[in-house]
């Protein structure tokens, strides 16, 4: 780990770059205004080859519990993921950060997938996206599997877009049932290599694909 240049100076094609030779950033608190550049031995990915959903997800993604929208509500995406909640009081995304990703977000390389109930945004995650590979920052939940139906519809949207990669960063138990695994960081900078000198398209699929559409996909790469 090193720490970046001060939040004033690291601007957003600094936060590129970084991406492009496979660092991320990561602050120790949400009031610490220092970033600091993470290249962990191993790294989280998920395989869009073969993503597994577990059967009473699929139920879930398909009842359409949830409106799924893409690009809708990005601000509010990051703030939600930004907040502290019981059993995380603490989160590495500073404000500097924070507006690094709009920046990101404003010229197109940062997408949110969000999940909605009666108008109210319970749910989603957020990434930036660079050639074939998508690097997923976080998520939250506000209600029972919405983060993880923002995941299932961010898959399929990856694999009818042609991507290549999907970084995780780190593996988790929460990603490990979706077939999630941790790799040697030169394997990963390999794949990276190989995924930033392709060309994906996140807008592929359509913004409000339904359930049975989005799980179609993925089953199409299995």
């Amino acid at each position: 780990m090193q720490t970046a240049p001060r939040a004033a100076a690291f601007s957003v094609d600094d936060l590129i770059a970084c991406y492009q030779r496979g660092v991320f950033p990561m602050a120790d608190a949400r009031d610490d205004e220092r970033i600091f550049l993470i290249d962990p031995d191993r790294r989280g990915v998920i395989p869009l080859q073969g993503f597994h959903v577990p059967h009473r997800l699929a139920r879930t993604v398909r009842s359409g519990a949830f409106q799924v929208r893409i690009d809708t509500a990005f601000e509010a995406v990051i703030e939600a993921c930004a907040e502290a909640r019981p059993g995380r009081m603490e989160t590495w995304i500073n404000a500097p950060i924070q507006a690094l990703y709009g920046e990101l977000y404003a010229r197109g390389l940062a997408h949110s997938v969000e999940c909605w109930v009666d108008g109210d945004l319970v749910g989603g995650l957020y990434g930036v996206t660079l050639g074939a590979a998508f690097f997923g920052e976080s998520m939250f939940s506000l209600a029972r599997d919405s983060s993880k139906v923002a995941l299932i519809h961010l898959v399929a949207r990856l694999i009818a877009g042609r991507y290549q990669l999907l970084d995780t960063q780190f593996l988790t138990g929460h990603l490990s049932q979706f077939g999630a695994q941790d790799i040697p960081r030169a394997h990963y900078r390999k794949r990276l290599v190989q995924a930033l000198a392709g060309d994906a398209d996140f807008n592929r699929l359509p913004a409000y694909a339904d359930g049975a559409s989005v799980l179609q996909a993925i089953s199409q790469a299995s």
